[in-house]
């Protein structure tokens, strides 16, 4: 399973402080740690942490290139920030991320091609995140053409469907089952499907009871890829076991350590 690991951003106080103060060891420990965790990407998030987002990012980029070469997802919803990322990234990239919107396509899928960089595709337009299952296919849809249309490689390509927090709607989780599931049948080769999977619990109280279950439905609904905490072992380690029942993973007394970095 390819894992993003979350810790980067901006929003935790521990970072947000890092970029003010320009303090390199607090993100080189996180960039180590999710390293050593498993994390296959690190996300790059600035958050509010400053006024200038993208000396911010240009700064957090290149700290956390200093601790370790685990690949980078750039992550913001300013295309120049983003820019301002990808002008320092030595490591390999993703970016994180764009709208559905054929015009935000054709923007960012050259974008990543020029960077040979993944891409991570929203399923949301200008009307917002979508309610239903079939909006959310249909614009996943209208990603694969544009990526077929511009000749990138599919393998690049992540879609996601933006998973909601289960206190918000209960019946999202289910849709989200559907919406995996379909997105499957899109194209041969078939685009990576991934979530923010924090936001599934956002405002609870059981998260990583509620984030690892999840997951292991996600997996069996075709789920390759999550944003997530990866210092969380036993959400690891749930990714892990639905991998190997779905016989992704070769089953041994020893799977656990097996699969773990």
């Amino acid at each position: 399973m390819i894992t993003i690991a979350e810790r980067i951003n901006g929003m935790f106080l521990d970072v947000k402080k890092a970029i003010k103060e320009k303090n390199a060891s607090i993100i080189h420990e996180l960039a180590k740690k999710q390293t050593e965790a498993g994390a296959t990407y690190l996300d790059i998030n600035v958050g509010t942490a400053a006024a200038d987002q993208h000396d911010a990012m240009r700064w957090l980029v290149e700290t956390t290139q200093e601790a370790v070469k685990t690949p980078l997802a750039i992550d913001s919803q300013k295309l120049d920030v983003v820019k301002a990322g990808l002008e320092v990234a030595k490591n390999e990239v993703m970016i994180n991320s764009s709208q559905g919107e054929p015009e935000d396509l054709d923007t960012y899928i050259p974008l990543a091609k020029e960077h040979n960089a993944a891409l991570i595709c929203l399923t949301m337009n200008k009307d917002g995140v979508p309610q239903n299952v079939d909006t959310r296919v249909e614009i996943a849809a209208t990603i694969v053409g544009k990526v077929m249309e511009h000749g990138m490689d599919m393998d690049k390509v992540f879609i996601d469907p933006i998973i909601l927090p289960v206190n918000v709607d209960q019946k999202q989780p289910g849709y989200m089952l559907e919406v995996f599931s379909q997105i499957k049948l899109l194209s041969d080769p078939q685009p990576h499907i991934t979530v923010g999977l924090s936001n599934f619990s956002q405002g609870t109280k059981e998260k990583s009871l509620l984030n690892s279950t999840m997951l292991i439905m996600a997996v069996a609904a075709g789920l390759d890829t999550a944003l997530l905490d990866v210092l969380d072992t036993d959400l690891m380690d749930a990714g892990i076991c639905a991998e190997m029942i779905l016989n992704k993973q070769i089953y041994s007394d020893s799977f656990l350590k097996a699969a773990r970095p």
